[in-house]
């Protein structure tokens, strides 16, 4: 939600969901992510902004480095209105998916445990997961994936977010080794998949890119991840008039990329943050084409 993404143009389920989507976006509706969008009117509630219905919320459970007290990069992007609204759609109005959530993830290198070994790693990711469900408890969340926020956002305490350098302490933001194995970085999102898997009904998506993806797993099977829900942030738009119709957006060229070996016809890929997300900034906030014909 806070990675840098590539501009296009001027410059986001299932489970037994009914789509409330035009012709020209059969099987898709649109919904927003993360900071709070002024949605007026009664319910069933309207896409603000672009037309639709407004088809669901995916909110943060929570961010590595607010769990570790750091006094930088510590946001916490919620939105108990939309999220409220989200649900009544759904729920009432058999409309869109309902709200779900990401955790904003730490990769090894913030670990204050961090040991260069994958078994750490796995733990460590284990941990954040716990963190996840612990801030979901309570919440009403319709929307069965959970997603690992896995991105290199370039901002303090650590802009890589801890997936390929080693720093001092969780929010020091001093590197002390440069590198972080593939299979370290791999084992830390196998321990959160697995225990999310363990401990709840959910299952396990990540939100990422290509780019990213490559920059922080490699291209080899450390970067194979063909059984995993996937929501992308590539390519982005700033202008909200070009919404997409399917997986790719109206006037342009640009069609959805995802990653880890997996393309748009895969089953797996269901969401597509679009505009708004990653600096590229629309004037409203994060937008998200979700496919509503997958995972039910």
């Amino acid at each position: 939600m806070l990675a840098a993404a590539a501009a296009v143009g001027a410059a986001s389920l299932p489970a037994g969901a009914a789509a409330a989507a035009t012709t020209s976006n059969a099987g898709f509706i649109y919904g927003t992510d993360s900071w709070p969008l002024t949605i007026t009117g009664s319910a069933p509630y309207n896409m603000p902004v672009i037309s639709g219905h407004y088809g669901g919320y995916m909110g943060m459970a929570g961010n590595w480095a607010r769990w570790g007290g750091c006094a930088t990069g510590n946001q916490l992007a919620w939105s108990a209105a939309n999220a409220a609204q989200a649900n009544t759609n759904y729920l009432s109005y058999h409309t869109g998916v309902g709200t779900g959530v990401y955790w904003y993830m730490g990769g090894p290198g913030v670990d204050p445990h961090w040991n260069g070994t994958t078994t750490e790693a796995y733990n460590w990711g284990g941990r954040q997961a716990a963190q996840t469900l612990a801030g979901i408890k309570g919440r009403t969340i319709p929307y069965p994936v959970i997603w690992a926020d896995i991105e290199m956002p370039e901002i303090a305490p650590a802009p890589d977010n801890g997936w390929n350098n080693v720093y001092t302490s969780i929010c020091s933001g001093k590197v002390k080794q440069s590198g972080i194995p593939a299979q370290v970085d791999r084992a830390e999102f196998n321990g959160f998949a697995a225990y999310i898997s363990a401990h709840s009904s959910f299952k396990v998506g990540v939100y990422s890119s290509a780019p990213i993806w490559t920059k922080i797993f490699g291209t080899g099977s450390y970067a194979s991840i063909p059984n995993t829900y996937e929501w992308t942030y590539l390519p982005a738009t700033r202008s909200v008039s070009q919404k997409p119709s399917g997986w790719c957006l109206t006037g342009a060229s640009a069609c959805a990329t995802f990653f880890g070996g997996q393309t748009s016809a895969s089953k797996y890929a269901l969401m597509w943050q679009w505009s708004g997300g990653g600096g590229y900034t629309n004037g409203y906030g994060d937008f998200d084409q979700i496919d509503v014909a997958r995972l039910g």
